[in-house]
């Protein structure tokens, strides 16, 4: 395995399914549809952040850490499974939730993931300022400080593209080595890889690994939180470090690698437009796959998108990278009101 030689906790149920997606490909005629169901990794309702979690943990072990503290959203899936990440090791938890979405409703604030924060037990924080990166980390630090005049050992899993080395990637590495060899198996050749982008360590992890298996697969990110110029450069930076980890020459990631496309984001973080809206509901009915309305239902929008522009070849396999957020639709009663 690629990452063997990292410190890995055990904390996700492995490997996720590799399946096709038969109704969906019926309807929209062109390309195979496939989907990595990402969202089955078992802790505290799935999702992409527990492989990233299996390896910052690794690293919070080495350096003996009793306690995880991290930032995110108001419905981060990234924090719900950092709680539940801390929870299995038997550490002490602190996070912080950052207002960045503009909504005042109930079931935003207490639904879904800050609800299940509370039902493990988290020491919970807030962060009233919506887009500052920088700003939320500190908090996190500096709260880190206070914790260790307590006695604690803590480790601070930052958010900010200015983490000196995102261990979280590390999971999508193996991610990529796993669903090669799942396709592999199943005779597959993999033309697309389509997944959501927002802290990037996900898609880092991914361009990463195809990159460590000289596996020329194009991935096409659909930006989540910031604009695509923004994003492109981040995921350049988070990559580069990334391979730099793995001991593999950061040149390898070339000009025209990174893609992400922004015209899914509007009208802006964790709100939905109608073509998201549309994409949830059409997967839902499609297959029984729930996707959210801050990453995966973005993604699939920007795919849907794709194969009605007629982006891809018939009979090409495209791969749905599904990062989970299952709890945050219910932040989103209005996502059926009238249904």
């Amino acid at each position: 395995m690629i990452t063997s030689k990292f410190t890995k906790a055990h904390l996700a149920h492995l490997p996720t399914p590799f399946e096709l997606m038969p109704n969906m490909t019926k309807k929209f005629k062109g390309p195979n549809l496939y989907i990595k169901r990402d969202d089955a990794t078992g802790l505290a309702f799935g999702g992409n952040k527990v492989r990233q979690l299996e390896y910052y943990v690794g690293h919070a072990m080495d350096q003996n850490a009793d306690a995880l503290l991290t930032t995110g959203a108001v419905q981060s899936n990234h924090v719900r499974q950092t709680v539940a990440a801390a929870r299995k090791m038997g550490w002490h938890v602190e996070v912080q939730l950052e207002h960045r979405v503009d909504t005042h409703a109930k079931e935003y604030s207490e639904s879904g993931n800050p609800y299940l924060n509370k039902l493990m037990g988290a020491v919970i924080h807030n962060f009233d300022v919506g887009e500052d990166e920088l700003g939320a980390d500190k908090a996190m630090y500096d709260r880190a400080e206070e914790l260790k005049v307590q006695g604690y050992n803590p480790y601070v899993i930052p958010l900010s593209a200015t983490d000196k080395t995102p261990w979280g990637s590390l999971g999508y590495v193996e991610c990529i080595e796993e669903l090669c060899h799942q396709a592999s198996e199943s005779k597959t050749q993999i033309d697309a890889i389509i997944l959501g982008s927002g802290s990037a360590n996900t898609h880092a992890g991914v361009l990463a690994g195809l990159i460590a298996l000289d596996m020329n697969i194009p991935v096409y990110g659909f930006c989540v939180r910031r604009d695509g110029i923004a994003q492109t450069e981040r995921v350049e930076i988070k990559t580069r470090k990334v391979l730099t980890l793995l001991g593999i020459d950061e040149t390898k990631l070339t000009p025209g690698m990174v893609m992400c496309a922004d015209w899914v984001l509007a009208p802006g973080y964790g709100l939905p437009s109608s073509e998201v809206v549309d994409a949830i509901h059409t997967t839902a009915f499609e297959e029984g796959i729930l996707l959210d309305p801050t990453y995966t239902g973005k993604a699939m929008a920007g795919m849907l998108g794709m194969i009605k522009d007629g982006k891809f070849n018939d009979n090409d396999n495209i791969v749905f990278l599904h990062t989970g957020g299952t709890p945050s639709l219910f932040g989103y009663p209005e996502l059926v009101a009238g249904k």
